[in-house]
């Protein structure tokens, strides 16, 4: 099968580790044929073979023409280099061949009627190498980064304060191939009938929709099952997952049963990996402050509570984040303007045709709100342009209402070509007033995307309220709330601020902080309160999760309420990754590496630390971490042994014990040739 040089040709040197030769659509692949006793006679001895995909086949001669054909099957022996002792014979499939496992037959004809046959199996993927294949995406490194690269980063926590979360797409590692081509296998449609299945894998956006809807377990035999209940005691917590291969090994071994546990990041980067595998170029993408427009209105209701506390009350939602995947492919069925990133979503929210799936929908057409065309364009605008409806109520009657149109998708992002960096990619979604720079480093930082002022502007008050800095785990919440009296009347206003811990998709909990107070406005007058909470307030409460700071005031003459209010996360503290020598990292030589980790909280932590890197480590590595002190340090030696050449990420998570958090921490390491 001539391993090494068929990998290298096309590009799939990763899944040398499988049983089959893995190649791409649209380009030759050789064979090598050893004739024992016996020399091949051109005018009389002929070579047939025959390529099958399931029930389906095609049989072919092979020719001394090299000319090969991007719309049909070929095979031939290259005439300047004939070897009749040795042959070499090339197999060139069409750029529009269907994804799968092939097995093909080779027979050797006599002219003495003798035949003589044997059985090879190959695996066949797109190519976005090739100018006729569908999924043709024109520069290399964009080809590098969304179909080569096994790791990157995921954009969560709030356009304020952004955070990066590294994750291992793993596509090379062992049984990751097998699995997501026998993802096909188990789809609905391929149980029902397996030829209209096999002829129709040759297009991706027929692919891409299998796998958006396998990926979730709502219909079929998927691969995850979502939970945002909070209660993970059945499965695995979403945030503890730190790359694809371990979820779809598990899947695999199970007999496709579903895994336990999913949130979005989840279903979006393991869908990112699948897709990546079949040829299919993909990226992950981040919407911050996504609409869940459930009555198609394109309004989100949220409502507070006269003192600020914000209520479960609308069916519609705002999730802080919401992650799903761009793939790259031509939409011949809808015309050449809608070619290039459509979105596709596995996480599992409405149904299209009847199954839980979402895309692929063109970015173009969502940016222009074509909302005519497959599929599922109305919903994705929805999530990126509705407006916000921020109503007040008492005693069940709306006291205050006002309106936001720039709050939902307020950053769309993913990560850049080459770069461990922010791209931001709104004006690719929707059309923006105020072009800014499409790279940001991931510096947590109060963004310049950032609504952190929120204002209530209506009628002769106006309020609003913005974080001094992006809020640091271990320090006060520093914020300031500005009163600007708009009338030539003096007004007394009672004061209500407000804080709850939420997740990114839900509303939510408990009050757990707090406070109540007046203060007197002269007429036209602005004044300015600055407020703090203080670590030990929020740090058992929140953990990983979001806070809702609200704050009403309340007119005590004309009763009017005015509501200003802000959602954002905590920036976690880092683990730190020192690698020696890494200048000089080879493979299969021991290296070491120095996890850091300083405990900012205001009292004491212990935890698990965990280590892995696809490429480096084999599975993961454990170690426990004591109690340490409020600003204590600890150092954790590693070892890893690369067994590749090529850019590989090491990653560590810190999951502390007596707080509901997880630390983590990322080192880019270049493995070069010995």
């Amino acid at each position: 099968m001539e391993i090494s040089e068929n990998l290298k040709r096309h590009r799939t040197e990763g899944f040398s580790s499988s049983k089959a030769l893995v190649v791409r659509r649209g380009a030759p692949f050789r064979l090598s044929l050893r004739l024992k006793g016996q020399l091949f006679n051109p005018k009389t001895d002929s070579l047939r073979i025959k390529v099958m995909l399931g029930r389906l086949y095609v049989v072919m001669p092979v020719t001394f023409s090299n000319k090969v054909s991007s719309s049909h099957w070929r095979a031939y022996i290259d005439p300047e280099v004939l070897d009749l002792q040795n042959l070499s014979i090339f197999i060139s499939s069409p750029a529009s061949a269907s994804v799968g496992c092939y097995r093909l037959k080779l027979c050797l004809f006599t002219q003495h009627g003798q035949k003589s046959c044997m059985t090879v199996k190959f695996t066949l993927l797109c190519n976005p190498w090739c100018r006729e294949d569908t999924v043709y995406i024109p520069f290399e490194d964009q080809r590098e980064e969304y179909i080569q690269n096994d790791s990157g980063l995921l954009f969560m926590g709030t356009a304020m304060n952004l955070v990066s979360r590294p994750w291992s797409f793993d596509q090379y590692e062992p049984g990751v191939l097998e699995a997501c081509l026998n993802l096909l296998q188990v789809s609905p449609q391929h149980q029902k009938n397996k030829k209209m299945d096999y002829l129709h894998r040759n297009n991706p956006v027929y692919i891409s929709r299998i796998v958006s809807a396998m990926i979730n377990c709502e219909d079929d035999r998927g691969v995850l099952k979502g939970n945002w209940s909070g209660n993970f005691k059945q499965g695995v917590h979403p945030s503890m997952w730190t790359g694809s291969g371990d979820i779809l090994r598990q899947w695999a071994q199970s007999g496709y049963s579903p895994v336990k546990y999913g949130q979005c990041w989840v279903f979006a980067a393991v869908m990112c990996t699948v897709m990546r595998v079949l040829g299919i170029p993909c990226r992950v993408v981040t919407n911050f402050n996504s609409a869940h427009d459930t009555n198609e209105n394109l309004v989100i209701e949220e409502y507070y509570s006269e003192k600020g506390e914000k209520l479960n009350l609308s069916k519609d939602s705002i999730w802080n984040f919401h992650v799903w995947v761009e793939c790259w492919m031509t939409r011949w069925d809808l015309g050449s303007e809608m070619h290039g990133w459509q979105v596709l979503d596995p996480t599992p929210q409405e149904r299209s045709e009847g199954v839980f799936c979402c895309g692929p929908a063109p970015v173009r057409a969502i940016k222009d709100r074509i909302i005519d065309m497959f599929y599922d364009i109305p919903f994705v605008y929805a999530e990126v342009n509705a407006d916000v409806y921020t109503v007040v109520v008492s005693q069940g009657q709306v006291v205050s209402h006002s309106k936001d149109t720039e709050r939902v998708g307020s950053l769309i992002c993913t990560k850049a070509v080459g770069f461990p960096m922010l791209q931001n990619i709104t004006g690719e979604y929707k059309y923006i007033k105020s072009p800014t720079s499409t790279l940001r480093s991931r510096s947590p930082a109060i963004s310049e995307y950032s609504t952190v002022s929120r204002a209530d502007s209506s009628k002769g008050v106006e309020v609003f309220l913005s974080l001094d800095k992006a809020p640091v785990v271990g320090e006060p919440i520093r914020f300031t709330v500005k009163v600007i009296n708009k009338q030539n009347v003096a007004k007394v206003m009672k004061v209500h601020l407000n804080a709850q811990a939420k997740e990114y998709n839900n509303s939510p909990s408990d009050t757990f902080w707090e406070t109540h107070g007046a203060m007197q406005l002269a007429p036209m007058e602005v004044k300015v309160l600055s407020q703090q909470i203080l670590s030990a307030k929020y740090e058992d409460v929140v953990g990983d999760c979001l806070i809702n700071l609200a704050v009403v005031l309340e007119d005590m003459a004309s009763q009017e309420l005015f509501l200003a209010s802000e959602e954002f996360n905590i920036t976690s503290p880092e683990l730190l990754i020192e690698i020696a020598y890494e200048n000089s990292i080879v493979p299969n030589k021991e290296q070491t590496a120095t996890v850091t980790f300083t405990n900012s909280f205001s009292h004491p932590v212990s935890g698990v630390l965990t280590v892995a890197g696809a490429g480096l480590i084999q599975g993961k590595v454990l170690y426990r971490m004591l109690q340490l002190r409020p600003g204590g340090r600890v150092d954790q030696r590693i070892t890893f042994n690369p067994c590749t050449v090529g850019t590989k990420m090491l990653q560590a998570s810190l999951t502390l014990t007596n707080i509901n958090s997880t630390i983590r921490g990322y080192k880019m390491v270049s493995v070069n040739s010995a």
